[in-house]
C-alpha cells in the first residue's frame, strides 16, 4: 500500500542550517545559550562508571579502614575538681541573703535577752563577732535555712529560756554557781534539736565559757578516720589521732580568746613539748602540729581545764577555770559496732574507741567531785532523720527518764527490754549508774523537744513576713492553720510553709 505522503513532498521541506544543528561530539554537553559563558561548557566529561562487580583487592594491594583526613576539632578539657572540692561545696554554709529585707529593730542574743520571757516567740539575731566562733565549732548545718534571711537568727522558745536560766545560774553568784547540767535531747525530726545546741553554744560564748563540740558523732564510727591500738598494754582500745587533731583545732580556734588567758599549771612529764607557763592555746596547738601525740595532748588539755588548783610549785600560773559546755550531735551512732576492725577482722564496738569512751564517761557521776568541777553543761542530742534503729538504746533512754522521775528499778513500771530482743548489755550498762554524790552535779535527764506553741509559731512566721519571704497578713487564724499543717508547730515544717512566696497576679486583683 503506497502512503499518501509521497517522497516529492519531503523534498519540498526546507533544510535546517548545519550551523544550528548539534555536533555529534557535543551531544552529552548540556544545552545552553550561545551568548552564555557558563563553566558548564568547559567542564570535563564524566567517566562512565563500570557496572562490573568489585572483585576485591588486587595483587599486593591492601584495603584497610583508614580514618578520614578531616581536621579534628579541638576539645576543651575541663579541669577536674580538686581533692575535697566536691565535699566542700556540699558542706558549704551560706549565712546571708542580700535579697532578703533587713528586719528593723531586730534584737541580738545576749546575756539579757536570752532570759527575758517577754521576748518569747521572737527571733533574735546572732551577734556578728560570734558567727566566726560558731563556724569554728561547726554549729551550722547545710540543711538549715540560714541562706534565706538577711542575717542568721534563732527563735526564742520556752526550751531556750529554760536553758538560758541554767546558764545564768551557773555563771552567777547564787546557789547554782558551779553546778553541772547533764541532758540527752531527743525528739522527732525537724523539731530543732541541732539548733537548740547552737543556741546553747551562743549562750556559752556570751558567758565566756569554754566549748568542746562533736558536730557529727557518725564520723567517728564510720571508718573514715585513721585508728590504731592505744598501747601494747591495752590492745583492745583504739585511738583516732586524726579525729583528735580536728577536735583540738576546733577548740583552739573557737576558744582562742578564753584559752589565751590561762596558763599550764599542772605537771605533764610525758609531754616534753609542754612547759609550765605556756598558754592553753599553745598547748592545744601542740597536738594540732604533732598528730602522733594528739591524744596525750588532749588529755593534758582536759586536765588543765578541769583543774581546781595548781600543782606544787606552779601556783603563780593558776587562774580559776571557766565553766565548760560539751555538746554531741548524733549520740545514737555511738551505740553500735563501728566500721573499724581489729586484728581478728572483727568489728570494733564504738565503746572501745577511747575518743567515744571519754565523752560517754562524762555522763557518769564523778567520784568524789563533779565530772566538770568548775561547772558547766553536757548536752547530747540524738538525730531524728539520720538515726540508727537500736532497741537497746531506746530502752536505755526510757530508763534514764524513769530514774530521773523517781521510778524504782524494781517497780513494774520501770521500762525493760522486750522479751527475746537480746539487747546489747554494754549499751544498757553505759546508762545504768547510781545517783551523783556531789552536791552540785545534776542527775542525767532526758529532754524531749517538740513543736512550737501557737504564739511562738506566729512570731516565727512574722519574721518571714518582715524578711519579705511571706506576702500574707499573719493573723491568729492564719497562724493557727499553719501550726496545724506543720504537725503541731514542727519548726522544720513551718519553715517550708513560710518561705513559699505567693505573688498575687494583676488579673486577679483587677
Amino acid at each position: 500500500m503506497v502512503s499518501s505522503f509521497c517522497w516529492s513532498c519531503l523534498t519540498q521541506l526546507r533544510q535546517t542550517p548545519r550551523t544550528i544543528l548539534p555536533s555529534p561530539t557535543t551531544v552529552t554537553v548540556p544545552r545552553s545559550a550561545a551568548f552564555h559563558t557558563s563553566a558548564i561548557l568547559n567542564a570535563p566529561l564524566m567517566k562512565k562508571k563500570s557496572n562490573s562487580q568489585d572483585t576485591g583487592p588486587k595483587f599486593r594491594e591492601t584495603r584497610s579502614m583508614k580514618p578520614s583526613k578531616q581536621k579534628k576539632r579541638a576539645t576543651e578539657r575541663v579541669r577536674p575538681p580538686a581533692p575535697g572540692e566536691r565535699k566542700a561545696l556540699r558542706k558549704r554554709i551560706v549565712l546571708s541573703n542580700p535579697n532578703a529585707l533587713e528586719v528593723q529593730g531586730m534584737l541580738e542574743l545576749n546575756s539579757e535577752t536570752m532570759v527575758d520571757s517577754r521576748l518569747r516567740g521572737s527571733v533574735l539575731a546572732l551577734p556578728v563577732p560570734m558567727i566566726d566562733q560558731l563556724r569554728a565549732v561547726q554549729a551550722f548545718k547545710p540543711t538549715q535555712g540560714w541562706s534565706i534571711f538577711r542575717r542568721p537568727g534563732t527563735v526564742l522558745r520556752r526550751e531556750t529560756l529554760e536553758m538560758g536560766r541554767f546558764f545564768d545560774s551557773i555563771s552567777g553568784e547564787g546557789e547554782g554557781k558551779g553546778s553541772v547540767v547533764k541532758r540527752i535531747i531527743t525528739g522527732p525530726t525537724k523539731t530543732g534539736k541541732t539548733v537548740h545546741l547552737l543556741q546553747a553554744m551562743a549562750m556559752a560564748f556570751t558567758k565566756e565559757w569554754l566549748i568542746v563540740t562533736i558536730p557529727e558523732a557518725q564520723e567517728l564510727v564510720s571508718g573514715h578516720t585513721g585508728y590504731a591500738p592505744l598501747s601494747e598494754e591495752e590492745p583492745n582500745l583504739y585511738v583516732q589521732n586524726q579525729a583528735t587533731v580536728a577536735l583540738l583545732s576546733r577548740t583552739a580556734n573557737a576558744n582562742k580568746k578564753v584559752l589565751s588567758k590561762f596558763q599550764v599549771s599542772q605537771q605533764h612529764p610525758d609531754l616534753p613539748a609542754v612547759k609550765p607557763g605556756m598558754t592553753l592555746e599553745a598547748l592545744a596547738n601542740v597536738g594540732v602540729q604533732d598528730h602522733a601525740n594528739a591524744w596525750p595532748v588532749f588529755q593534758a588539755l582536759w586536765t588543765e581545764l578541769t583543774a581546781t588548783s595548781a600543782a606544787p610549785g606552779l601556783e603563780a600560773n593558776f587562774k580559776p577555770r571557766p565553766p565548760m559546755l560539751v555538746t554531741v550531735d548524733g549520740l545514737g551512732h555511738w551505740m553500735q559496732k563501728s566500721a573499724y576492725r581489729n586484728r581478728n577482722h572483727e568489728l570494733i564496738h564504738a565503746h572501745d574507741l577511747v575518743f567515744v569512751r571519754h565523752f560517754l564517761n562524762l555522763l557518769k557521776p564523778g567520784i568524789g567531785k563533779p565530772t566538770l568541777p568548775n561547772g558547766g553543761a553536757l548536752l547530747y542530742s540524738t538525730a531524728g532523720s539520720n538515726h540508727p534503729s537500736i532497741p537497746a538504746f531506746e530502752v536505755a533512754i526510757k530508763q534514764v527518764a524513769a530514774r530521773h522521775a523517781g521510778v524504782d528499778p524494781s517497780s513494774p513500771e520501770f521500762p525493760l527490754p522486750r522479751a527475746y530482743s537480746y539487747p546489747d548489755p554494754r549499751i544498757i550498762e553505759s546508762f545504768n549508774f547510781p545517783t551523783p554524790t556531789a552536791a552540785k552535779e545534776g542527775m542525767l535527764s532526758v529532754q524531749e523537744i517538740g513543736g512550737l506553741t501557737k504564739d511562738e509559731a506566729r512570731g516565727f512566721l512574722e519574721y518571714f513576713a518582715l524578711s519579705g519571704l511571706l506576702r500574707e497578713t499573719v493573723t491568729d487564724e492564719w497562724a493557727s492553720e499553719k501550726w496545724t499543717l506543720s504537725g503541731g508547730g514542727v519548726i522544720g515544717e513551718l519553715e517550708k510553709l513560710g518561705k513559699r512566696v505567693r505573688v498575687v497576679s494583676a488579673t486577679a486583683t483587677a
